[in-house]
């Protein structure tokens, strides 16, 4: 087969090493991280151009089925995605990993938007570990706070007037992030729901420490298949692999 995977998560990384070599596979990233981590086989940078340029592209390239499996919040991409792999009559797949649950002992706040999450925080705590990425950072930018911002590249303005920019990359581990909340007396946790397992010891640590977590959540789905695990998309795909997660 020869497949587009929309990738830039460890689940596209998975799904591209499961497939190749036996398939022809083009893995597209945003290129929205500078140093991205790149999988196995062809590798495309950058947008298409909308969805009807997508699906030009896709009649074009002589695709046989789209995997989206960008990040939870690529809102916009997946959406795209969608409308442009029905227009060239695709079949795509959406490899969303599980959301995060609380358990117990867990003091989580759910909201809807990063607007939300930036009122939120004004009743929960005055030092906030704020992890949602480097795009949106302006809904916090007038919150009184003072902010922890961890991000993998430097943040464009305008951000909070009272922050400190850590840059860095999971996975990371309980005691590495128990430690950085210490450090810098952190009350309140400020996360997208974006699950796995490669961001989530900051969970555990908050946990750990009675610190209140808001969460906020992800936005809805395309109407498309949807499936949870690698194993789960190379099935859908007709594809055998037994070694993928």
């Amino acid at each position: 087969m020869r497949l587009l995977v929309l990738g830039g998560t460890g689940e596209a990384r998975a799904l591209a090493a499961a497939l190749h070599p036996g398939h022809d596979v083009i893995t597209s990233l945003a290129g929205r991280v500078r140093d991205p981590r790149l999988p196995v086989g062809q590798v495309r940078i950058g947008g298409f151009g909308g969805p009807a340029a997508l699906a030009e592209w896709l009649r074009r390239e002589s695709i046989d089925a789209v995997v989206d499996a960008t990040h939870p919040f690529a809102e916009r991409i997946s959406a795209s995605a969608a409308t442009a792999a029905a227009q060239a009559g695709v079949p795509l797949v959406l490899l969303r990993r599980p959301g995060w649950a609380a358990g117990p002992g867990d003091v989580w706040h759910r909201v809807g938007s990063l607007d939300a999450a930036a009122l939120a925080v004004a009743s929960l705590g005055e030092r906030v570990f704020l992890t949602t990425g480097r795009q949106g950072l302006a809904a916090f930018a007038d919150c009184p706070q003072w902010f922890l911002i961890r991000c993998v590249d430097p943040p464009d303005p305008p951000l909070p007037a009272r922050s400190e920019v850590v840059l860095a990359r999971g996975p990371y581990t309980v005691d590495g992030e128990t430690g950085l909340m210490r450090e810098h007396r952190i009350d309140v946790l400020v996360t997208k729901d974006s699950g796995g397992p490669l961001t989530a010891a900051k969970l555990a640590a908050a946990r750990d420490l009675g610190v209140p977590v808001v969460v906020v959540d992800r936005p809805a789905a395309p109407d498309v298949p949807v499936v949870g695990t690698v194993a789960a998309a190379l099935a859908w795909l007709g594809v055998s692999n037994l070694s993928a997660g």
